[in-house]
């Protein structure tokens, strides 16, 4: 069974960076493109970032282009998210998933059960 495990969270005022990483637990994960999403309190969870395999391509949601950067470091099994220009409305716990095609990863199709995430608060 494969196993996410997100990290990195934490409170932050506005404007300020956090890093998130997501250790995966796959001999193959690097032939799959990763993903980042968020739920806030009452919301549903959304996309935020997909990165392919190669690392080549990145696609964001308009609400983080220019402030998220996803990366990842397939020596590690790890996906990251450098946050920066942290805003109120980016609070939510944060999860990292899987899939083999980039374009499910924005349809929110993913390969494995959720991990249990990483909270990030920002205040105002």
């Amino acid at each position: 069974q494969v196993q996410l495990v997100e990290s990195g969270g934490g409170l932050v005022q506005a404007g300020g960076s956090l890093r998130l990483s997501c250790a995966v637990s796959s001999g193959t994960f690097g032939t799959y493109a990763t993903g980042w999403f968020r739920q806030a309190p009452g919301k549903e969870r959304e996309f935020v970032a997909a990165l392919h395999w190669s690392g080549g391509i990145r696609d964001y949601a308009d609400s983080v282009k220019g402030r998220f950067t996803i990366s990842r470091n397939n020596a590690k099994n790890t996906v990251y998210l450098q946050m920066n220009g942290l805003k109120p409305e980016d609070t939510g716990t944060y999860f990292c998933n899987l899939d083999s095609d980039m374009a499910n990863i924005r349809r929110g199709r993913i390969m494995y059960a959720w991990g249990q995430g990483t909270l990030v608060t920002v205040s105002s």
